[in-house]
């Protein structure tokens, strides 16, 4: 079984659109988070995980999980559905109340309602944001280490916008990196695919067009440095 994995979407359509195209056919996805905030498409990224009959998923050959794409609460996911965002700087600020203004209540709601760790494929699937004890941590590669592992197969973290991946003896610990807003150096949109029946991980990186989206922050009235550091991947 092979299980395709994105996290931090941050309202970046464009990364998303070019990351499901390249996804080769895979038995399910999953998402560890933080599909709003940032970049200006919210809207668009929470109908294409919460609805994803309807979004960029039809064409492809992803398949889902019980027609669903299970999905963890990131931290600015929290923030737009609260309304309250505690330590962020200007830029994130500035993109929780734009997603504000963008989402419906439904679409808020949806956002509200998502879980703070999530078990797939009975069980043998993690998935947090941050930090197994804690979902506002930055578990960053050096922290990885089968100790965060508890019973479960694989456990999948998003977070740091930094893909990396470790194999131990006792599972798997990955983080596919960023979709929306890659900051390990790479602008490439970032994903990965865990084999389930290898247990071996593929992680993969796809080229969108980052113009388009700094045009479309600028046009949105966000920080440019939102779009700016899209292209250095920072």
């Amino acid at each position: 079984m092979r299980i395709g994995v994105i996290s931090d979407l941050h309202g970046n359509e464009v990364a998303l659109q070019a990351t499901i195209a390249d996804m080769p056919a895979v038995d399910g996805l999953v998402c560890a988070g933080d599909v709003v905030g940032y970049n200006p498409w919210h809207a668009a990224c929470v109908d294409a995980v919460a609805d994803p009959g309807t979004g960029p998923i039809v064409d492809s050959d992803v398949r889902l999980i019980d027609g669903m794409i299970p999905t963890v609460k990131g931290n600015h996911d929290r923030a737009v559905a609260t309304g309250h965002a505690p330590h962020f700087n200007h830029m994130a600020q500035a993109g929780v109340e734009h997603a504000r203004e963008q989402l419906s209540a439904d679409q808020i709601d949806w956002l509200d309602t998502l879980p703070e760790e999530c078990h797939v494929v009975n069980g043998r699937v993690k998935l947090v944001h941050g930090h197994p004890d804690d979902p506002d941590h930055y578990t960053r590669p050096a922290e990885f280490g089968p100790e965060l592992l508890d019973g479960e197969d694989v456990l999948i973290m998003g977070h740091t916008h930094v893909q990396h991946h470790e194999i131990y003896d006792d599972g798997i610990v990955l983080n596919p990196g960023s979709v929306g807003q890659p900051r390990d150096g790479d602008p490439k949109a970032a994903y990965a695919i865990v084999d389930l029946d290898e247990m071996a991980v593929e992680e993969r990186r796809v080229d969108y067009d980052t113009d388009a989206v700094i045009r479309a922050v600028e046009d949105a009235g966000l920080p440019r440095q939102i779009g700016f550091r899209l292209a250095q991947g920072r």
